[in-house]
């Protein structure tokens, strides 16, 4: 009976994140309310609140989620990807990412909204940034790549680029040849993260 309840409640929990994404997409953040994402699951506020202190609360969730689509596709990962001094497995870390902007797009896409009217969803946005950033770092402390001093300035400047591109291109689509994209930003992550002094790490 336990695992039953809390198996329910797992399901609810998780037809609130579906549904008030789903609601946040075609509303906007700020025009859907608790009331209405609680109803489109058939439940109440009441019950909303015991798995999800807030909007913001639940979009905090959808950015976990995100993290999650990403990162779980990873292998390696990309604090291995630093590391490697490898520009074959760099085209095939960021083409992934591409591939990925389609699923992640309605996240990211309710994250930003949120985040222009509450300042700690912004700062849970920064700290998942911040959070890849160092693990691109890591890599090359791992590899002891490049002056220490520059280390964080280099992944700052790599993962920025990934994001101002996929912000582009979710509110745009492809401006540009997106092989000829994947092309250009492999040459720049290799400008920054990869020695070719160095031969590539096994």
């Amino acid at each position: 009976m336990v695992g039953l309840r809390k198996a329910q409640k797992e399901m609810t929990r998780n037809l609130l994140l579906e549904k008030g994404l789903e609601l946040f997409i075609a509303n906007g953040y700020a025009a859907t309310t608790v009331d209405e994402i609680a109803a489109s699951v058939g439940t109440t506020r009441t019950t909303f609140y015991m798995h999800f202190p807030s909007k913001g609360e639940l979009v905090r969730s959808l950015v976990a989620t995100v993290n999650d689509i990403l990162t779980q596709a990873d292998n390696p990962s990309l604090t291995e990807v630093a590391a490697s001094n490898d520009p074959e497995l760099i085209r095939q870390f960021i083409a992934r990412k591409f591939s990925q902007w389609p699923i992640i797009k309605p996240y990211i896409t309710v994250a930003h909204q949120a985040a222009a009217l509450e300042p700690d969803i912004q700062d849970t946005i920064d700290s998942w940034f911040d959070s890849a950033i160092a693990d691109i770092e890591r890599g090359l402390n791992l590899a002891n790549r490049f002056d220490p001093g520059t280390r964080r300035i280099r992944c700052s400047l790599a993962f920025g680029e990934l994001e101002f591109i996929s912000r582009r291109w979710m509110r745009l689509g492809w401006l540009i040849d997106p092989d000829v994209a994947l092309d250009m930003m492999v040459e720049s992550w290799c400008q920054l993260l990869v020695d070719p002094a160095q031969p590539p790490r096994n």
